[in-house]
């Protein structure tokens, strides 16, 4: 063997092991992926649903793998197949596992796996807040077992029908997402909506749609994140050189950005304002739409694919929620199935020859051949998909049942469904019930020494002399406070209490939007300033409050005006007036 040979050799041999290692990377940030979806589902939904969403993903991948392990990847990744359309299993993971190592497969067993579980867990936030934990589980198995791991195998097995005649699907906006997306879609319909999602009328016509909106839009961000930096490994762990990777990074980064700027510039011209929950579904969507064709797209199919990937996400966002009353929580439907058909679709449409996969795309050959095998493809998945889930769902409905009581939806999911008072245990609404140990507590014990406590001078009792005590209540603008604390001490005010409260007035609150959806907000963030005075006359309290709150527009506030009883300073003992007097 020539120099030049063994070099070259030497070369393909160390390139070979690099994009090896390389896979396996993929497969772990593709598994972090699960985190980014567990984020978005809960941050788009209630707090009191936030510990089963976590645990629905969670058990996605769990029972993902059990299943996988026992029939999953044999059927996927089948040496022969019965009929040309199902793959038959050798279960040689399980009976001879030295030979499952030897024949390279360990690598493609954990990288379709987690490809496995994210079509899984793409359901999760189409049917959240609603579906009975035991159902869920029982669909996640079904999925993993069977459903996906067959038509993947189409796509991904040499020997699958699709994969012999050409369908391109490098990354799964076909295999992966449109399964979950479609899949989605069947569960929210046969789930139901949330109560008080659509409010009907006596004929049963939905007259008014109400958005509920998530209860941490910042969770749902971090999810974005999270999924978007897994997705490189999505998209890039089965290139097959350098050349391919980059092209693969490039494409997979455009397509997201382009999209989210045209939602955010789409949503802010609809609506008067960029709507936040819906760029970052953009984002998401620009990711799938460029999936199918990462490897075959260049830098402007990308953008094309993004551009119709923002528009597409809301305008399905709506139809479903506006027109068809579909209620899809965290928009999995608009995000996957709409832009999984739309990235298998524009592969056919806008490959470029000139990019890493070859190509022969429609717009720039003029050939309608990949278009029609993508069209087949993207059809045949659907339907199998749409067959094999709406019979599961309906078993499940007709069994254990697939929805949880009112009662339990009102109460929420994490209590009911898992004993969790609150997936935020600070915050949880009910006395704190833990012992620390306080057997022999004695009340109002003073940790100061008598010496060098505050000389209390007079404790009066409480009689008919007593002065009078009066209770100021100011409700302001937010924006007014700084300015009434200032002017109140300025006039001998020396306590307040101050709470962030929300009420309205003559003007109703102010409307916004929420992924579409008018949201009447009668309640408006306020500042409630309460006061108690005695030496202070009240009339000047009064007085000075309006003058640093008027503006002369609706809003400026309210101040209320009660009779107080008595007044008590727990520390001293002090009470009535001199309770309410700075310390000498």
């Amino acid at each position: 063997m020539a120099t030049n040979d063994i070099i070259k050799f030497v070369e393909s041999a160390v390139t070979k092991e690099v994009f090896g290692i390389w896979f396996l990377i993929g497969a772990a940030l593709v598994f972090l992926m699960q985190a980014g979806f567990a984020m978005v589902e809960t941050g788009f939904t209630r707090a009191k649903n936030a510990g089963n969403i976590i645990m629905k993903n969670l058990m996605d991948f769990c029972i993902g793998t059990v299943v996988f392990v026992l029939l999953g990847f044999s059927l996927m990744m089948a040496e022969n197949y019965a009929f040309g359309f199902i793959g038959v299993p050798n279960l040689k993971i399980l009976t001879d596992f030295g030979s499952f190592l030897k024949s390279g497969q360990a690598p493609s067993f954990v990288f379709n796996l987690v490809f496995c579980a994210t079509a899984a867990t793409i359901v999760s936030g189409s049917m959240a807040e609603r579906t009975k934990f035991l159902s869920y589980c029982i669909y996640s198995g079904v999925i993993s077992l069977f459903v996906y791991p067959i038509e993947a195998g189409w796509v991904w097995n040499e020997n699958g029908w699709l994969s012999k005649l050409g369908f391109h699907d490098f990354a799964g906006s076909a295999a992966i997402h449109s399964v979950g997306g479609i899949t989605a879609l069947i569960g929210a319909i046969m789930v139901g909506p949330r109560l008080g999602k659509y409010i009907k009328d006596k004929e049963g016509k939905v007259k008014k749609v109400n958005a509920i909106p998530g209860h941490a839009v910042t969770l749902g961000a971090l999810g974005c994140f999270i999924l978007w930096f897994g997705w490189y490994g999505f998209n890039g762990a089965a290139a097959w050189d350098s050349e391919s990777l980059a092209s693969i990074f490039v494409t997979t980064t455009i397509a997201p950005a382009v999209a989210t700027c045209v939602t955010m510039v789409f949503t802010w011209i609809k609506n008067g304002k960029p709507d936040v929950s819906m760029c970052i579904n953009a984002s998401l969507a620009g990711l799938v739409g460029i999936t199918a064709g990462c490897d075959a797209l260049d830098a402007l199919g990308a953008a094309i694919v993004g551009s119709v990937s923002g528009i597409l996400v809301v305008a399905v966002v709506e139809l479903l929620d506006l027109k068809l009353h579909i209620d899809d929580p965290v928009g999995a439907v608009a995000v996957h199935f709409s832009n999984g058909v739309f990235g298998t679709l524009a592969v056919g449409l806008l490959a470029n020859p000139k990019a890493p996969a070859g190509l022969k795309g429609l717009f720039y050959t003029g050939s309608f051949k990949l278009f029609g095998i993508q069209l087949l493809g993207i059809l045949a998945i659907l339907l199998w998909t749409a067959v094999m889930m709406s019979a599961t769902f309906i078993i499940i409905k007709k069994t254990v049942g697939l929805r949880v009581s009112e009662e339990e939806e009102i109460k929420g999911l994490d209590s009911t469904e898992h004993g969790l008072p609150s997936a935020y245990a600070d915050f949880v609404p009910a006395v704190e019930g833990i012992d620390y140990g306080y057997e022999e507590a004695v009340a109002v014990t003073g940790d100061i020494p008598v010496a060098e406590a505050v000389t209390v001078k007079k404790v009066p009792t409480f009689d008919d002399k007593t002065p009078k005590y009066t209770k100021v209540e100011i409700v302001c603008k937010e924006s007014r406070f700084e300015t009434l604390k200032t002017a109140l001490m300025d006039i001998g005010i020396t306590g307040m209490t101050v709470s962030h409260v929300l009420g309205c007035g003559v003007q109703k609150g102010k409307p916004e939007y929420y992924r579409g959806v008018l949201m009447e907000a009668n309640l408006l963030p306020k500042i409630q300033v309460d006061i108690v005075v005695s030496k202070v006359p009240v009339r000047l309290v009064i007085e000075t409050a309006k003058k640093v709150l008027y503006t002369g527009h609706i809003g400026d506030g309210k101040i209320f005006v009660y009779d107080v009883e008595n007044v008590i300073k727990v520390r001293t003992g002090e009470e009535g007036y001199d309770a309410l007097q700075d310390v000498e």
